[in-house]
């Protein structure tokens, strides 16, 4: 029986799983589907010499990038972006090989395209971890500024949430939390920009998607704002991940 899974931490919140068993049950897949609950990046090796049918990994918070030092190469896409979250694991010749891709660009991409208007011209990116890196890389595809947002000062191409201005919240109508904040189980927290300057041509799109409607949205819901939430994008970037897996 082939074998894939989840590497992350914590991985209580994870979907992928739950997804991919069902898809082997319905279409007589003779494969299995496992998370690999791991408190350091340093346990990969094991992982994968203890699975020896394990073929392919999705990677989630907190080692979208610290998991590139032990690969064999990158795609493209995934150098570009910086961040992986697709192993594919080659076992030919007795040598074990691993690639790592990243499927988040995809989904979020084919995921946000149709909600996007012509006063979209910017997006507001908040997190700077391995997901918002993906995030900017498919908003500037599709033709939008970025900006990104983080607690702490950086270099480059970040302002602080205290340094969002009326004027930059009109130029970057598109926000994006790729923050854990607002995931259940604390649903009651939201990231702190200033939603009282949010208008109907607003888009506000949550990667989260436990709960449903995060604290973030229904914020923006309150002001007119389109919301969206990031099961889709999820969808989009398993259907990804498998195609990887299989091509």
């Amino acid at each position: 029986m082939k074998k894939y899974g989840l590497i992350g931490y914590p991985l209580g919140h994870s979907f992928s799983k739950n997804f991919f068993n069902e898809k082997f049950h319905s279409e007589n897949i003779d494969a299995e589907y496992v998370n690999f609950e791991i408190p350091s990046i340093d346990e990969l090796p094991k992982v994968i010499a203890e699975n020896p049918n394990l073929e392919g990994l999705n990677v989630t918070i907190p080692y979208k990038e610290k998991v590139i030092s032990y690969l064999d190469r990158l795609d493209d896409t995934a150098a570009a972006i910086g961040a992986v979250n697709v192993i594919k694991i080659d076992r030919t010749k007795g040598k074990v090989k691993l690639a790592g891709y990243n499927s988040d660009i995809i989904g979020f991409t084919r995921s946000i395209e149709p909600l996007l208007e012509p006063y979209h011209k910017g997006a507001l990116i908040l997190g700077t971890g391995g997901s918002s890196k993906a995030i900017r890389q498919g908003l500037e595809q599709l033709g939008l500024k970025t900006l990104f947002v983080s607690r702490s000062k950086h270099n480059g191409n970040t302002v602080t949430y205290e340094e969002i201005t009326p004027q930059i919240m009109s130029d970057y109508k598109v926000i994006v939390n790729c923050t854990p904040v607002g995931m259940y189980p604390q649903a009651d927290k939201c990231p702190q920009i200033p939603y009282t300057l949010l208008t109907p041509q607003h888009l506000l799109y949550d990667l989260l998607y436990n709960p449903d409607t995060t604290l973030f949205m229904k914020k923006g819901s309150d002001q007119g704002a389109i919301v969206k939430n990031g099961l889709e994008m999820l969808l989009l970037q398993a259907f990804a991940s498998w195609d990887i897996w299989n091509e």
